[in-house]
Protein backbone atom coordinates (compact mmCIF):
# COMPACT_ATOMS: atom_id res chain seq x y z
CA UNK A 1 0.00 0.00 0.00
CA UNK A 2 1.55 3.63 -1.06
CA UNK A 3 2.76 5.39 1.84
CA UNK A 4 0.62 9.05 2.53
CA UNK A 5 3.55 10.87 1.00
CA UNK A 6 3.23 8.88 -2.45
CA UNK A 7 1.30 10.86 -4.96
CA UNK A 8 -0.08 7.74 -7.19
CA UNK A 9 0.06 8.30 -11.36
CA UNK A 10 -3.13 6.14 -11.25
CA UNK A 11 -6.24 5.35 -9.25
CA UNK A 12 -7.49 1.78 -8.29
CA UNK A 13 -11.07 2.69 -8.84
CA UNK A 14 -11.96 5.33 -11.15
CA UNK A 15 -15.25 4.13 -12.49
CA UNK A 16 -18.61 4.32 -10.85
CA UNK A 17 -19.93 2.04 -8.44
CA UNK A 18 -23.59 0.67 -9.35
CA UNK A 19 -25.73 -2.36 -8.68
CA UNK A 20 -22.38 -3.47 -6.82
CA UNK A 21 -20.22 -3.37 -9.71
CA UNK A 22 -17.62 -1.24 -10.77
CA UNK A 23 -18.76 0.62 -14.65
CA UNK A 24 -17.43 3.28 -17.18
CA UNK A 25 -19.59 5.95 -17.85
CA UNK A 26 -22.45 5.24 -19.79
CA UNK A 27 -20.94 8.02 -22.42
CA UNK A 28 -17.49 6.87 -21.67
CA UNK A 29 -16.07 10.24 -20.40
CA UNK A 30 -13.75 11.08 -17.98
CA UNK A 31 -12.64 14.10 -16.03
CA UNK A 32 -9.06 14.61 -13.98
CA UNK A 33 -8.34 14.49 -9.91
CA UNK A 34 -6.03 17.38 -9.35
CA UNK A 35 -3.59 17.11 -5.98
CA UNK A 36 -4.18 20.71 -4.88
CA UNK A 37 -0.51 20.92 -3.19
CA UNK A 38 0.89 21.06 -6.71
CA UNK A 39 -2.02 21.95 -9.16
CA UNK A 40 -0.89 18.48 -11.53
CA UNK A 41 -3.72 15.96 -12.34
CA UNK A 42 -3.33 12.54 -10.30
CA UNK A 43 -5.44 10.39 -12.40
CA UNK A 44 -8.84 10.37 -13.42
CA UNK A 45 -12.56 9.42 -12.86
CA UNK A 46 -15.09 8.37 -14.79
CA UNK A 47 -17.56 11.42 -15.82
CA UNK A 48 -21.34 10.16 -15.23
CA UNK A 49 -24.23 11.79 -16.13
CA UNK A 50 -28.03 11.73 -16.27
CA UNK A 51 -28.18 8.04 -17.66
CA UNK A 52 -25.55 6.82 -15.25
CA UNK A 53 -28.13 8.72 -12.69
CA UNK A 54 -30.97 6.53 -13.80
CA UNK A 55 -28.76 3.76 -13.54
CA UNK A 56 -28.12 4.20 -10.29
CA UNK A 57 -31.73 5.03 -8.57
CA UNK A 58 -33.00 1.92 -10.74
CA UNK A 59 -30.09 -0.60 -8.88
CA UNK A 60 -31.17 1.26 -5.73
CA UNK A 61 -34.74 0.70 -6.42
CA UNK A 62 -34.35 -2.59 -6.95
CA UNK A 63 -32.09 -3.01 -4.05
CA UNK A 64 -34.76 -1.65 -1.86
CA UNK A 65 -38.02 -3.54 -3.48
CA UNK A 66 -36.38 -6.64 -3.66
CA UNK A 67 -33.16 -6.68 -1.62
CA UNK A 68 -32.27 -7.89 1.74
CA UNK A 69 -31.69 -4.66 3.37
CA UNK A 70 -35.09 -2.93 3.92
CA UNK A 71 -36.23 -6.41 5.78
CA UNK A 72 -33.27 -7.10 8.09
CA UNK A 73 -33.44 -6.78 11.65
CA UNK A 74 -31.68 -3.62 13.03
CA UNK A 75 -29.63 -5.62 14.72
CA UNK A 76 -28.04 -6.74 11.51
CA UNK A 77 -27.67 -3.83 10.25
CA UNK A 78 -25.82 -3.05 13.40
CA UNK A 79 -23.33 -5.55 12.82
CA UNK A 80 -23.01 -4.57 9.17
CA UNK A 81 -22.26 -0.80 9.74
CA UNK A 82 -20.24 -2.24 12.81
CA UNK A 83 -18.25 -3.58 10.47
CA UNK A 84 -17.71 -0.43 8.47
CA UNK A 85 -16.09 1.24 11.23
CA UNK A 86 -13.80 -1.53 11.50
CA UNK A 87 -12.75 -1.40 8.10
CA UNK A 88 -12.24 2.22 7.95
CA UNK A 89 -9.74 2.34 10.80
CA UNK A 90 -8.00 -0.50 9.34
CA UNK A 91 -7.98 1.07 5.99
CA UNK A 92 -6.72 3.96 7.66
CA UNK A 93 -3.30 4.50 5.77
CA UNK A 94 -5.04 4.44 2.35
CA UNK A 95 -8.27 6.93 3.07
CA UNK A 96 -5.46 9.63 4.46
CA UNK A 97 -3.81 9.44 1.34
CA UNK A 98 -6.61 9.71 -0.30
CA UNK A 99 -8.57 12.63 1.23
CA UNK A 100 -5.35 14.45 1.36
CA UNK A 101 -4.35 13.53 -2.19
CA UNK A 102 -8.47 15.00 -3.10
CA UNK A 103 -8.59 17.98 -0.57
CA UNK A 104 -5.04 19.12 0.18
CA UNK A 105 -5.59 18.48 3.53
CA UNK A 106 -2.83 17.69 5.64
CA UNK A 107 -2.25 14.44 6.83
CA UNK A 108 -2.42 15.27 10.58
CA UNK A 109 -5.68 16.62 10.07
CA UNK A 110 -7.05 13.49 8.12
CA UNK A 111 -6.27 11.17 10.56
CA UNK A 112 -7.02 12.56 13.74
CA UNK A 113 -10.00 14.18 12.38
CA UNK A 114 -11.53 13.12 8.99
CA UNK A 115 -10.85 9.28 8.86
CA UNK A 116 -11.40 9.31 13.25
CA UNK A 117 -14.96 10.70 12.65
CA UNK A 118 -16.45 8.58 9.38
CA UNK A 119 -15.39 5.92 11.70
CA UNK A 120 -16.69 6.91 14.97
CA UNK A 121 -20.18 7.95 12.69
CA UNK A 122 -20.78 4.89 11.16
CA UNK A 123 -20.00 3.16 14.80
CA UNK A 124 -22.69 5.37 16.62
CA UNK A 125 -25.47 4.92 13.79
CA UNK A 126 -24.47 1.12 14.29
CA UNK A 127 -25.98 1.43 17.48
CA UNK A 128 -29.13 3.56 16.28
CA UNK A 129 -29.90 1.13 13.83
CA UNK A 130 -31.33 -0.94 16.69
CA UNK A 131 -33.36 1.41 18.50
CA UNK A 132 -35.34 2.33 15.31
CA UNK A 133 -38.67 1.25 16.82
CA UNK A 134 -42.12 2.81 17.24
CA UNK A 135 -44.87 3.19 20.42
CA UNK A 136 -48.05 1.96 21.51
CA UNK A 137 -50.65 5.27 21.93
CA UNK A 138 -53.56 4.51 24.79
CA UNK A 139 -56.99 6.23 22.80
CA UNK A 140 -60.40 5.95 23.93
CA UNK A 141 -61.38 3.94 21.05
CA UNK A 142 -61.98 0.08 21.57
CA UNK A 143 -58.47 -0.43 19.56
CA UNK A 144 -54.64 -1.07 19.52
CA UNK A 145 -52.87 1.83 18.10
CA UNK A 146 -49.07 1.84 17.80
CA UNK A 147 -46.98 3.84 15.26
CA UNK A 148 -43.97 2.37 13.21
CA UNK A 149 -40.84 4.53 11.75
CA UNK A 150 -40.15 3.16 8.34
CA UNK A 151 -37.68 3.60 5.97
CA UNK A 152 -38.35 6.48 3.17
CA UNK A 153 -36.66 4.12 0.27
CA UNK A 154 -33.82 6.06 -2.31
CA UNK A 155 -31.65 8.48 -0.64
CA UNK A 156 -30.01 10.96 -2.60
CA UNK A 157 -26.78 12.15 -1.29
CA UNK A 158 -24.93 14.91 -2.52
CA UNK A 159 -21.81 16.34 -0.65
CA UNK A 160 -19.30 19.04 -0.92
CA UNK A 161 -15.57 18.76 -1.75
CA UNK A 162 -14.29 20.45 1.74
CA UNK A 163 -14.90 17.19 4.28
CA UNK A 164 -15.58 14.37 1.61
CA UNK A 165 -15.60 11.57 4.16
CA UNK A 166 -17.24 13.38 6.92
CA UNK A 167 -20.06 14.69 5.32
CA UNK A 168 -20.33 11.70 2.96
CA UNK A 169 -20.88 9.18 6.30
CA UNK A 170 -22.66 11.89 8.25
CA UNK A 171 -25.74 10.65 5.71
CA UNK A 172 -24.94 7.17 4.70
CA UNK A 173 -24.16 5.84 7.85
CA UNK A 174 -27.75 7.27 9.32
CA UNK A 175 -29.18 6.33 5.88
CA UNK A 176 -28.44 3.06 5.95
CA UNK A 177 -29.09 2.60 9.87
CA UNK A 178 -32.59 3.20 9.04
CA UNK A 179 -32.86 0.40 6.00
CA UNK A 180 -32.86 3.06 3.12
CA UNK A 181 -30.72 2.52 0.34
CA UNK A 182 -28.26 5.60 -1.11
CA UNK A 183 -27.08 7.16 -4.62
CA UNK A 184 -24.06 9.32 -3.57
CA UNK A 185 -22.78 12.05 -6.00
CA UNK A 186 -19.62 13.39 -4.16
CA UNK A 187 -18.48 16.96 -5.52
CA UNK A 188 -16.78 17.49 -8.73
CA UNK A 189 -13.16 17.75 -7.78
CA UNK A 190 -13.12 15.24 -4.64
CA UNK A 191 -14.12 12.18 -5.51
CA UNK A 192 -12.01 9.44 -4.72
CA UNK A 193 -12.87 8.25 -0.70
CA UNK A 194 -16.32 7.87 -2.16
CA UNK A 195 -14.87 5.36 -4.65
CA UNK A 196 -13.09 3.55 -1.50
CA UNK A 197 -15.48 3.59 1.10
CA UNK A 198 -18.23 2.04 -1.77
CA UNK A 199 -15.11 -0.63 -2.11
CA UNK A 200 -15.16 -0.56 1.91
CA UNK A 201 -18.91 -0.72 2.44
CA UNK A 202 -19.44 -3.84 -0.10
CA UNK A 203 -16.54 -5.66 1.92
CA UNK A 204 -18.38 -5.20 5.37
CA UNK A 205 -21.28 -6.54 3.75
CA UNK A 206 -23.54 -4.14 2.94
CA UNK A 207 -25.79 -5.87 -0.06
CA UNK A 208 -25.28 -4.91 -3.96
CA UNK A 209 -27.44 -1.66 -5.25
CA UNK A 210 -27.70 -0.52 -1.53
CA UNK A 211 -24.70 2.25 -1.98
CA UNK A 212 -24.51 3.44 -4.89
CA UNK A 213 -21.58 6.06 -6.31
CA UNK A 214 -21.69 8.33 -9.56
CA UNK A 215 -19.00 10.76 -9.75
CA UNK A 216 -19.12 13.60 -12.47
CA UNK A 217 -19.99 17.38 -12.37
CA UNK A 218 -22.68 19.08 -10.02
CA UNK A 219 -24.46 20.79 -13.35
CA UNK A 220 -25.05 17.38 -14.77
CA UNK A 221 -25.11 14.45 -12.64
CA UNK A 222 -25.77 16.08 -9.36
CA UNK A 223 -28.95 17.80 -11.13
CA UNK A 224 -30.35 14.73 -12.41
CA UNK A 225 -30.60 13.28 -8.83
CA UNK A 226 -32.25 15.97 -7.85
CA UNK A 227 -34.84 15.65 -10.27
CA UNK A 228 -34.96 12.46 -10.68
CA UNK A 229 -38.34 10.83 -9.49
CA UNK A 230 -37.37 7.68 -8.32
CA UNK A 231 -35.31 9.20 -5.43
CA UNK A 232 -37.51 9.53 -2.17
CA UNK A 233 -35.44 11.92 -0.27
CA UNK A 234 -32.34 14.68 -1.05
CA UNK A 235 -29.89 14.81 1.57
CA UNK A 236 -27.48 18.26 0.77
CA UNK A 237 -24.79 19.85 1.81
CA UNK A 238 -22.82 22.40 0.14
CA UNK A 239 -23.31 26.51 -0.76
CA UNK A 240 -25.99 28.49 0.27
CA UNK A 241 -26.94 29.32 -3.54
CA UNK A 242 -26.85 26.13 -4.16
CA UNK A 243 -29.24 24.45 -1.55
CA UNK A 244 -31.66 27.09 -2.44
CA UNK A 245 -31.98 25.71 -6.24
CA UNK A 246 -32.17 22.19 -4.31
CA UNK A 247 -34.07 22.76 -2.05
CA UNK A 248 -36.74 24.37 -4.78
CA UNK A 249 -36.68 21.67 -7.34
CA UNK A 250 -37.56 18.90 -4.60
CA UNK A 251 -40.34 21.22 -3.49
CA UNK A 252 -41.71 20.86 -7.07
CA UNK A 253 -41.79 17.56 -6.54
CA UNK A 254 -42.46 17.18 -2.40
CA UNK A 255 -39.21 15.35 -2.05
CA UNK A 256 -38.25 15.52 1.62
CA UNK A 257 -34.70 17.25 1.53
CA UNK A 258 -32.30 18.40 4.49
CA UNK A 259 -29.72 21.32 3.83
CA UNK A 260 -26.81 21.76 5.67
CA UNK A 261 -25.37 24.98 3.64
CA UNK A 262 -23.22 27.89 4.39
CA UNK A 263 -21.78 29.80 7.16
CA UNK A 264 -20.64 32.71 8.74
CA UNK A 265 -20.00 32.11 12.76
CA UNK A 266 -18.64 34.60 15.17
CA UNK A 267 -16.84 34.22 18.33
CA UNK A 268 -17.50 36.52 20.73
CA UNK A 269 -14.63 37.73 23.11
CA UNK A 270 -15.66 39.32 26.75
CA UNK A 271 -13.69 40.92 28.52
CA UNK A 272 -13.30 38.41 31.01
CA UNK A 273 -12.52 35.61 29.04
CA UNK A 274 -8.94 33.56 29.06
CA UNK A 275 -7.11 35.42 26.50
CA UNK A 276 -4.98 32.55 25.98
CA UNK A 277 -7.76 30.57 25.43
CA UNK A 278 -9.48 33.12 23.25
CA UNK A 279 -6.59 33.13 21.12
CA UNK A 280 -5.92 29.41 20.58
CA UNK A 281 -9.50 29.30 19.64
CA UNK A 282 -9.74 31.88 17.45
CA UNK A 283 -7.17 30.85 15.48
CA UNK A 284 -8.27 27.19 15.58
CA UNK A 285 -11.94 28.91 14.17
CA UNK A 286 -10.33 29.90 11.37
CA UNK A 287 -7.62 27.88 9.92
CA UNK A 288 -9.09 24.74 10.84
CA UNK A 289 -8.74 23.13 7.24
CA UNK A 290 -7.90 25.94 5.52
CA UNK A 291 -10.96 27.96 6.46
CA UNK A 292 -12.63 25.70 4.17
CA UNK A 293 -15.04 25.16 6.85
CA UNK A 294 -18.86 26.08 7.35
CA UNK A 295 -18.67 25.92 11.10
CA UNK A 296 -15.57 28.01 10.89
CA UNK A 297 -15.18 31.16 12.44
CA UNK A 298 -14.52 33.77 10.36
CA UNK A 299 -15.56 36.85 12.56
CA UNK A 300 -14.01 37.79 15.50
CA UNK A 301 -15.92 39.85 17.98
CA UNK A 302 -14.08 41.41 20.84
CA UNK A 303 -14.48 43.06 23.86
CA UNK A 304 -12.86 46.82 23.09
CA UNK A 305 -10.82 46.74 26.04
CA UNK A 306 -9.06 43.63 24.91
CA UNK A 307 -9.13 44.47 20.94
CA UNK A 308 -5.96 46.12 20.41
CA UNK A 309 -4.37 43.34 22.50
CA UNK A 310 -5.98 40.37 20.78
CA UNK A 311 -4.61 42.48 17.23
CA UNK A 312 -1.12 42.33 18.92
CA UNK A 313 -1.22 38.80 19.48
CA UNK A 314 -2.79 37.52 16.56
CA UNK A 315 -0.19 39.50 14.37
CA UNK A 316 2.73 37.80 15.90
CA UNK A 317 0.94 33.95 16.21
CA UNK A 318 -1.14 33.67 12.91
CA UNK A 319 2.31 34.06 10.81
CA UNK A 320 3.91 31.21 12.80
CA UNK A 321 1.04 28.37 12.14
CA UNK A 322 2.96 26.13 9.50
CA UNK A 323 1.61 26.30 6.24
CA UNK A 324 2.71 24.00 3.34
CA UNK A 325 3.35 20.27 2.11
CA UNK A 326 -0.01 18.17 2.86
CA UNK A 327 1.98 15.38 3.39
CA UNK A 328 4.55 16.73 5.56
CA UNK A 329 3.22 15.44 9.18
CA UNK A 330 4.18 19.16 10.68
CA UNK A 331 1.69 20.94 8.30
CA UNK A 332 -1.46 22.55 10.06
CA UNK A 333 -2.67 24.67 7.09
CA UNK A 334 -2.63 23.22 3.67
CA UNK A 335 -3.63 24.47 0.53
CA UNK A 336 -7.01 25.04 -0.64
CA UNK A 337 -9.03 22.82 -3.31
CA UNK A 338 -9.14 24.44 -6.30
CA UNK A 339 -7.54 27.70 -7.61
CA UNK A 340 -10.56 29.09 -7.97
CA UNK A 341 -11.20 29.30 -4.24
CA UNK A 342 -7.96 31.23 -3.96
CA UNK A 343 -9.13 33.39 -6.39
CA UNK A 344 -12.41 34.10 -4.38
CA UNK A 345 -10.42 34.65 -1.15
CA UNK A 346 -7.67 37.29 -2.79
CA UNK A 347 -11.12 38.99 -4.61
CA UNK A 348 -12.24 39.80 -0.83
CA UNK A 349 -9.21 40.72 0.44
CA UNK A 350 -9.13 43.07 -2.03
CA UNK A 351 -12.67 44.02 -1.10
CA UNK A 352 -11.17 44.59 2.41
CA UNK A 353 -8.57 46.93 1.46
CA UNK A 354 -11.15 48.81 -0.69
CA UNK A 355 -13.72 49.25 2.40
CA UNK A 356 -10.74 50.22 4.44
CA UNK A 357 -10.04 47.15 6.41
CA UNK A 358 -6.40 46.63 7.85
CA UNK A 359 -4.38 43.72 6.66
CA UNK A 360 -3.08 42.89 10.15
CA UNK A 361 -1.00 39.83 8.88
CA UNK A 362 -1.02 37.41 5.48
CA UNK A 363 -3.65 38.93 2.70
CA UNK A 364 -1.32 36.89 0.17
CA UNK A 365 -0.86 34.01 -1.82
CA UNK A 366 1.67 32.09 -0.71
CA UNK A 367 4.01 30.60 -3.95
CA UNK A 368 4.58 26.55 -2.75
CA UNK A 369 5.41 24.09 -5.74
CA UNK A 370 2.50 25.48 -7.79
CA UNK A 371 -0.40 24.38 -5.36
CA UNK A 372 -3.51 26.40 -4.01
CA UNK A 373 -1.89 27.88 -1.40
CA UNK A 374 -3.18 31.22 0.47
CA UNK A 375 -1.39 32.48 3.90
CA UNK A 376 -3.51 33.00 6.74
CA UNK A 377 -5.04 36.94 6.97
CA UNK A 378 -6.05 38.84 9.90
CA UNK A 379 -8.01 41.86 8.76
CA UNK A 380 -8.96 44.58 11.04
CA UNK A 381 -11.39 47.60 11.44
CA UNK A 382 -14.14 46.76 8.54
CA UNK A 383 -17.53 48.34 9.18
CA UNK A 384 -19.92 45.37 10.54
CA UNK A 385 -22.11 45.90 7.19
CA UNK A 386 -18.74 45.35 4.69
CA UNK A 387 -19.05 42.54 2.22
CA UNK A 388 -16.20 40.91 4.12
CA UNK A 389 -17.65 40.64 7.29
CA UNK A 390 -21.61 40.06 6.05
CA UNK A 391 -20.65 37.14 3.29
CA UNK A 392 -19.17 33.45 3.23
CA UNK A 393 -15.50 33.90 2.63
CA UNK A 394 -14.62 30.39 3.11
CA UNK A 395 -10.64 30.78 3.06
CA UNK A 396 -8.42 31.03 5.80
CA UNK A 397 -9.83 34.91 6.51
CA UNK A 398 -10.55 36.23 9.94
CA UNK A 399 -12.10 39.61 10.49
CA UNK A 400 -12.01 40.99 13.80
CA UNK A 401 -13.96 43.95 15.17
CA UNK A 402 -14.78 45.70 18.75
CA UNK A 403 -17.67 45.89 20.78
CA UNK A 404 -18.78 47.82 23.89
CA UNK A 405 -21.89 45.74 25.49
CA UNK A 406 -22.87 42.20 25.71
CA UNK A 407 -26.22 43.14 23.61
CA UNK A 408 -23.80 45.00 20.81
CA UNK A 409 -22.18 41.74 20.37
CA UNK A 410 -24.85 39.81 19.99
CA UNK A 411 -26.41 42.17 17.62
CA UNK A 412 -23.12 41.97 15.40
CA UNK A 413 -22.94 38.24 15.41
CA UNK A 414 -26.49 37.67 14.42
CA UNK A 415 -26.51 40.30 11.57
CA UNK A 416 -25.37 38.09 8.56
CA UNK A 417 -28.19 36.02 6.86
CA UNK A 418 -26.56 33.08 8.51
CA UNK A 419 -26.88 30.95 11.43
CA UNK A 420 -25.05 27.59 11.29
CA UNK A 421 -22.91 28.10 14.21
CA UNK A 422 -21.10 30.78 17.09
CA UNK A 423 -18.77 31.17 19.71
CA UNK A 424 -18.21 32.22 23.43
CA UNK A 425 -15.28 32.98 24.91
CA UNK A 426 -16.11 33.89 28.87
CA UNK A 427 -15.43 32.56 32.49
CA UNK A 428 -18.43 33.59 33.47
CA UNK A 429 -20.87 31.20 33.07
CA UNK A 430 -24.18 32.73 33.41
CA UNK A 431 -22.93 35.03 30.88
CA UNK A 432 -22.31 31.70 28.50
CA UNK A 433 -26.10 30.42 29.10
CA UNK A 434 -27.36 34.01 28.46
CA UNK A 435 -25.45 34.60 25.98
CA UNK A 436 -26.05 31.39 24.08
CA UNK A 437 -29.91 31.39 24.19
CA UNK A 438 -29.75 34.92 22.23
CA UNK A 439 -27.52 33.35 19.38
CA UNK A 440 -29.27 32.49 15.89
CA UNK A 441 -26.94 29.31 15.51
CA UNK A 442 -27.10 25.75 14.83
CA UNK A 443 -24.59 25.04 17.72
CA UNK A 444 -23.01 27.19 20.18
CA UNK A 445 -19.37 26.35 21.50
CA UNK A 446 -17.64 28.27 24.88
CA UNK A 447 -14.51 28.70 25.02
CA UNK A 448 -13.42 26.54 22.50
CA UNK A 449 -14.20 25.84 18.35
CA UNK A 450 -15.54 23.06 16.74
CA UNK A 451 -16.14 20.55 19.32
CA UNK A 452 -18.34 17.82 17.50
CA UNK A 453 -19.32 14.36 18.13
CA UNK A 454 -21.48 12.05 16.42
CA UNK A 455 -24.25 12.23 19.47
CA UNK A 456 -24.43 16.05 19.13
CA UNK A 457 -26.51 17.10 16.25
CA UNK A 458 -26.01 20.05 13.81
CA UNK A 459 -27.52 21.93 11.52
CA UNK A 460 -28.44 25.37 10.61
CA UNK A 461 -30.99 27.99 10.82
CA UNK A 462 -31.67 31.32 8.69
CA UNK A 463 -29.78 30.70 4.97
CA UNK A 464 -27.30 27.90 6.71
CA UNK A 465 -30.34 25.66 6.18
CA UNK A 466 -32.49 23.37 7.43
CA UNK A 467 -32.68 19.53 9.36
CA UNK A 468 -29.92 18.00 11.82
CA UNK A 469 -27.16 15.70 11.31
CA UNK A 470 -25.25 13.50 14.08
CA UNK A 471 -27.09 12.42 17.07
CA UNK A 472 -30.86 10.75 16.94
CA UNK A 473 -32.09 14.07 15.52
CA UNK A 474 -29.79 13.09 12.17
CA UNK A 475 -31.44 9.94 11.94
CA UNK A 476 -35.44 10.89 12.19
CA UNK A 477 -35.14 12.47 8.49
CA UNK A 478 -34.45 9.02 7.03
CA UNK A 479 -37.43 7.50 8.45
CA UNK A 480 -40.98 8.23 8.16
CA UNK A 481 -44.01 7.28 10.73
CA UNK A 482 -46.98 5.10 9.85
CA UNK A 483 -49.69 4.49 12.31
CA UNK A 484 -51.79 0.97 12.71
CA UNK A 485 -55.38 1.01 14.48
CA UNK A 486 -56.53 -2.31 14.69
CA UNK A 487 -60.00 -2.32 16.00
CA UNK A 488 -60.55 -4.66 18.93
CA UNK A 489 -64.93 -5.02 18.18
Amino acid sequence: MPSPTTAPSTLEHGELFIGGQWLPAAAGGRRDVVDPSTGNAVGTVAEGDAGDIDAAVAAARAAFDQGPWRGMSGRERARILHRVADLIRENADELVRLESLDVGKPVTLCRVVDVATAAEVYEYYSGLAQAVDGATRETPMNAVAYTRREPLGVVGAITPFNFPLILSSSKIAPALAAGNVVVHKPADDTPLSALFMAKLLSEAGVPDGVVNVVTGAGAVAGEALLRHPGVDKIAFTGSTAIGRHAAAVAGEALTPVTMELGGNAAQIVFEDADVEKAVGSAIKAFVFNTGQFCMGGPRLLVARPLYDTLLGILAQAVPGVPVGDPRDPETVVGPMAAERHVAKVESYVAQAVADGGRIVCGGERLALNGGFYFKPTVIADLANDSRVVQEEIFGPVLTVQPFDTEDEAIAMANSTPYGLASGIQTTNLARAHRVAARLDAGIVWVNDWAMLDPAVPFGGVKASGFGREYGPEGLAPYTRDKSVVISLD
